[in-house]
């Protein structure tokens, strides 16, 4: 049912090769998926380095591989597989049955879930839903949602339940991620009032969202960011290698600073990119223009939030990529597709990983990390930095082509970019007086 199962394999072909004890579980390592019942379990064996899953539905064991080494994800998979099963062994009962006698089978939460999964990536394949969404909705199902309600069945889920729910979450999270997982609770119980499984939806606690704009950087700030990167460039990180590496997992570079960090910075504010544009752009996604007025250059990147038109840049993001491409060439890394930033690393979510250690490294080197109010800042405050930069220093700039120039929406601009311009940033125009002509 789910394409998201897609790539795992199962043991049965393989267990006539493998002598028996290689492929019993050992005791060990035999963990329970936490919220869900005790026949739901993941572990491992001799003859794989993979976690494995196991569970009992409809009469018999069904085992399959997970294809990782890591305990999170392997629960996470552990969860889908269970409920695909679910879903699996109800549906051809369901389709004899009368809508009277239907209601009998009641689907848990996380069947519900599961189905709402395949319908979304249906959506996604039509180019009706970004897939980044999809993955953050994945993400939240996974991190709290399926855990606290993945074995409940949908008329269970009451008020209470919910006010429970987001107190729970309130403790660790800001306003608008508690927001932001209701929602995908929502989302699954409304699906479940389309297919009759729940006559009308819960009442859902009232959330009043406390917007915190990431905080831009000043101009002084932002040059003092630049000359960091730069006079950091080569050297190792102060901390021991043992402590990097809990922090980002993996060794890169010795943990050395890489150019590419003072590169990022000046092209993220001088092109209105995000954090994850970083990583995916190549080569063949740059186009260099040179008008008779104006030189820039022309962004197609992939696709961003369902945003596809074009970013063009100002002219500093024209140098900076020159620098990289004389520097990437003499490493024979400027074909069209490769990589801009850090292009030596072909996990590209490692890539971001390693950008906002370096990034975070030149915060706490010039003191930056908060911002007045003392939110902290991350990659993300350099596109906010390049969004409000233009609302101070651009002449007659409109909104609506920021914002398209932007991949975002003038209401976003307004509710979070605009936010934090004061008047006294725009001194100038508010002490302008209009010319009188005669």
């Amino acid at each position: 049912m789910l394409h998201y199962f897609t790539h795992y394999t199962t043991h049965a072909a393989n267990d006539r090769l493998i002598p028996r004890e290689r492929t019993v579980p050992i005791p060990a390592t035999i963990t329970a998926v936490h919220g869900y019942p005790s026949k739901l379990a993941v572990y491992k064996i001799t003859a794989s380095k993979y976690w494995q899953v196991r569970c009992w539905v409809a009469g018999r064991t069904h085992k399959r591989s997970t294809k990782t080494t890591s305990l999170p994800i392997a629960q996470r998979f552990a969860r889908w597989f269970y409920e695909d099963l679910l879903v699996k062994q109800l549906a051809p009962q369901a389709a004899v049955q009368t809508a009277a006698s239907a209601t009998k089978h009641q689907l848990t939460f996380g069947a519900l879930a599961a189905q709402v999964y395949a319908d979304e990536q249906a959506r996604v394949e039509r180019g009706e839903f970004g897939a980044g969404s999809l993955r953050m909705f994945r993400n939240r199902l996974d991190a709290q949602v399926l855990p606290r309600f993945g074995m409940m069945l949908a008329n269970n889920i009451d008020y209470a339940a919910l006010q429970e729910f987001s107190r729970t979450l309130s403790v660790k999270y800001s306003t608008t991620t508690v927001s932001h997982y209701l929602i995908v609770v929502r989302k699954v119980l409304a699906h479940a009032v389309r297919i009759g499984q729940l006559e009308q939806l819960p009442e859902f606690p009232k959330i009043k969202i406390k917007a915190a704009s990431r905080g831009a950087f000043t101009p002084t700030e932002y040059w003092q960011l630049l000359r960091a990167a730069r006079a950091l460039r080569g050297q190792k990180h102060p901390n021991s290698k043992q402590d990097l590496r809990k922090r980002i997992k993996q060794c890169y570079n010795d943990h050395t600073m890489s150019p590419d960090i003072a590169w990022a910075i000046g092209f993220m504010v001088n092109s209105f990119i995000r954090p994850g544009d970083l990583t995916k752009i190549r080569h063949r996604h740059i186009e260099l223009v040179r008008g008779s007025t104006n030189t820039y250059l022309r962004l197609t990147l992939p696709e961003t939030k369902l945003h596809t038109a074009p970013i063009v840049t100002l002219y500093p993001a024209v140098r900076i990529y020159q620098q990289i491409v004389q520097h990437q060439a003499q490493h024979n890394r400027a074909k069209p597709n490769d990589y801009i930033f850090l292009p030596d690393i072909t996990n590209r979510n490692y890539a971001l990983t390693v950008l906002s250690f370096m990034f975070n490294w030149v915060l706490q080197h010039t003191g930056l990390k908060l911002n007045p109010h003392g939110h902290p800042r991350s990659l993300y405050s350099l596109r906010h930095s390049a969004i409000t930069f233009r609302l101070l220093y651009g002449q007659g700039i409109d909104l609506v082509t920021l914002a398209r120039n932007a991949r975002t929406s003038v209401e976003v601009i307004n509710n979070h970019y605009a936010s934090t311009v004061t008047g006294e940033q725009n001194i100038a125009m508010l002490q302008s007086r209009r010319t009188h002509t005669t």
